[in-house]
């Protein structure tokens, strides 16, 4: 049961709730602590379900092309490292010579 089924039939029954508890009749906090845990285990069961249904979907990637992007990503990473701490460097160099003055 799908996430949109659960809260269709959520819709369904909301409105002869509301009207029972209009009414007078039925109702009341002992009956929605009552229908909340199961609700929910119902709404965490359709959860689960999608999650499922999309990993499914999911291509998963090849070794060598992990391989590939995590050397990218790596030297990425070291390239602007070295570059901020040029850049560092030289706005440091810049700020000791104005401060100076």
């Amino acid at each position: 049961m799908a996430v949109a089924d659960v809260e269709r039939a959520e819709k369904v029954e909301k409105p002869a709730k509301e009207t029972a508890k209009s009414d007078g009749t039925g109702g009341g906090f002992a009956s929605d602590v009552i229908g909340w845990l199961p609700r929910k285990l119902r709404e965490l069961r359709a959860f689960f379900v999608e999650v499922r249904a999309e990993l499914r979907k999911v291509t998963w990637p090849g070794r060598p092309e992990v391989v590939s992007t995590t050397v990218v990503v790596m030297v990425t990473t070291v390239f602007f490292g070295f570059y901020l701490w040029g850049l560092d460097l030289v706005f440091s160099r810049v700020l000791e010579v104005a401060l100076k003055r």
